[in-house]
């Protein structure tokens, strides 16, 4: 027991030193993979996320600069605070979260932990539902980019949208009678003022705006690169290709199960391949993408990991909310697409 007990512990000591020397084996191994992987990556990052995301990602943070939060939270504490269990200022994290996408809703509530405008409590729960995909990426990038049609965009962002508010409602009961497995007892809060900017601080706020938004999008095409090197070695290892196999015993095609596999990944890949799946049911993939934008994939959760670690965030609640985020767009996209027969999707019957 003591032998086995030495091995454990020697494995969980060099666990991420082995992970980073099997990547740096693989890079040299599958380098002509990779570097075609590498290349499509940084393509659907420049032609898809960039000009959907930066423009946004730079007025969120001139807004930060100014007293709108501040206000903001004052007018919606009235329902913030009974609903979702949060300051006003949590509705500035979700409405930013929701038109600018991933991560800027995290970057706001780590703002918020730093100015004393919420607790790590609060922050924690917020986490899960202020941080969505925005309506450019989901209606513009996946409806007419990937899939071709606005509609089935739009389909997809009202019913993400509503799975947000529902896991936020699902917080804020839960947060409401304490219960453990959502709660933190690291409370802080301090007097909160507002922000005032003059047009003489202009030349520097839209330089650190401008600064803080590129490396803000620098971070996200780097990390959908590293996951489109990882999915091609995957890939090369036949990786996805086995688990995809066993995932057909329960019903579920190769070509899908292989897309669910790259956007538990990395979502944008992820999403791509669906969309590019030839079968006549085109509302499973619907159903499937639904789930995938609420869930976001480990690339995205690395993304608010590597912000929320800052201030000592757990991420349990974030992971948690996300994958409820998921199921319940999944069955509200399934619930729209039953009930409206008048859409020409070719409607499942499950």
């Amino acid at each position: 027991m003591n032998f086995l007990n030495k091995w454990i512990l020697i494995i969980k000591k060099n666990f991420l030193t082995t992970i980073f020397a099997l990547f740096l084996i693989f890079l040299v191994i599958f380098s002509q993979t990779n570097l075609f992987a590498a290349k499509n990556g940084l393509t659907l990052w420049a032609k898809n996320v960039v000009p959907s995301l930066f423009p946004f990602f730079i007025a969120t943070e001139l807004l930060n600069y100014t007293n709108i939060p501040y206000y903001l939270g004052k007018l919606t504490n009235k329902f913030m605070k009974p609903l979702f269990n949060v300051p006003g200022e949590g509705s500035y994290a979700f409405i930013m979260g929701i038109i600018s996408g991933y991560p800027v809703g995290a970057k706001i509530i780590n703002k918020f932990i730093e100015d004393g405008t919420c607790t790590k409590s609060e922050a924690e729960r917020m986490l899960a539902f202020t941080n969505n995909s925005g309506p450019l990426f989901i209606i513009g990038t996946v409806g007419i980019s990937l899939f071709g049609d606005s509609l089935i965009g739009i389909i997809l962002f009202i019913t993400h949208l509503l799975a947000c508010i529902t896991v936020g409602l699902i917080f804020g009961f839960i947060s409401k009678h304490n219960w453990s497995w959502i709660n933190s007892k690291r409370n802080y809060r301090n007097n909160i003022s507002a922000n005032s900017c003059n047009v003489s601080d202009l030349g520097n706020i839209l330089s650190n705006s401008i600064t803080n938004s590129i490396s803000t999008i620098l971070l996200i095409g780097g990390f959908i690169v590293l996951f489109s090197i990882i999915i091609s070695i995957f890939n090369n290892l036949n990786v996805i290709d086995f688990v995809a196999n066993l995932l057909s015993y329960f019903g579920i095609s190769n070509d899908l199960g292989k897309g669910i596999l790259i956007g538990l990944l990395e979502l944008t890949n992820g999403v791509n391949s669906i969309s590019m799946i030839h079968c006549k049911n085109m509302s499973l993939q619907i159903i499937t993408c639904a789930f995938l934008l609420g869930f976001a994939g480990l690339s995205i959760f690395l993304q608010i990991f590597s912000i929320a670690s800052k201030n000592n965030l757990s991420m349990r609640p974030y992971l948690i909310g996300k994958l409820l985020q998921g199921i319940i767009a999944a069955f509200y996209t399934f619930v729209i697409l039953q009930c409206c027969g008048s859409f020409y999707f070719n409607i499942i019957n499950l």
